[in-house]
């Protein structure tokens, strides 16, 4: 089963790399990340000079992509969104993240330290329990939030956007490091839609606080770090009334919004 992101990519040549092997080598929890907006052909090309180094991961029957969907929650004057626009040192985010095809889900509390690290903790629930917060998920959201210092608890937070994208995972499994491509990536909010530029995939590299191998190609092919949030994009594009920034004129030149019609969410995407 081979996606048109696989597809695009070139996936196909690269070795395959189980769930267990990546996950073994390139946990990282605590990581700096670094994102890139890349042309579709040069991100082929970038894949394709990572074959000797890094290996896709493989989910088997040929499947080396997954399709992601996250709700996100935000305060009521959405906290979230603004630490990431004011650049604040301490920025958090809550989703809930739907593995499509597996039917996996988990709830996931992500903070970044006065360092410019990001910790990303995760709770497995029930896929039926996308999209909302019932009491554990609430628990575990006010207890990662507390440790972190973010005065906010779960009882603060409401859906506030959905995020979708299909993703493929590489990783160096003998240094410890991670590259993601993301394609097909829109954001959904009521009946608007934020939708990349599909000549381009959001590059993100997980490593440690040195730029890795992975970066150091990018920046030889052209490509420049980016600041951009998957959510934070969203909601500058779809909500009316919201401070312009340089969020903002970054997905003007990269995103299209749009009116769409509400569909119920797995009646697009079923899992499998």
């Amino acid at each position: 089963m081979t996606s048109a992101l696989a597809s695009a990519l070139g996936l196909s040549a690269l070795r395959g790399a189980t769930l267990a092997e990546v996950d073994a080598a390139a946990a990282l929890q605590h990581r700096t990340d670094r994102k890139y907006l890349v042309p579709l052909d040069r991100a082929r090309d970038f894949a394709a000079r990572l074959s000797d180094s890094h290996r896709v991961l493989d989910l088997g029957d040929g499947r080396r992509t997954t399709s992601y969907l996250s709700t996100y929650f935000d305060t009521e004057e959405l906290g979230a969104w603004r630490a990431h626009v004011q650049q604040r040192r301490r920025r958090w985010k809550v989703r809930t993240r739907l593995y499509a095809e597996d039917g996996l889900c988990r709830v996931e509390v992500k903070t970044k330290d006065g360092r410019g690290a990001t910790v990303k903790y995760a709770l497995p629930v029930p896929a039926t329990a996308y999209g909302e917060l019932g009491t554990q998920a609430a628990e575990f959201v006010d207890e990662v939030l507390d440790g972190a210092g973010i005065p906010v608890t779960a009882k603060e937070l409401a859906p506030a956007a959905e995020v979708r994208y299909v993703r493929a995972a590489l990783a160096d499994l003998d240094h410890g490091t991670r590259v993601t491509l993301d394609g097909a990536l829109t954001c959904h909010q009521g009946d608007r839609t934020a939708a990349l530029d599909s000549g381009h995939v959001l590059v993100e590299t997980k490593g440690g606080a040195r730029p890795a191998p992975a970066d150091r190609l990018l920046l030889r092919l052209g490509a420049r770090p980016v600041s951009l949030s998957k959510y934070v994009v969203g909601r500058s594009l779809l909500v009316p009334g919201l401070p312009d920034n340089d969020v903002r004129r970054l997905a003007r030149a990269y995103f299209t919004a749009f009116t769409t019609e509400a569909h119920p969410l797995l009646e697009r995407t079923p899992a499998a």
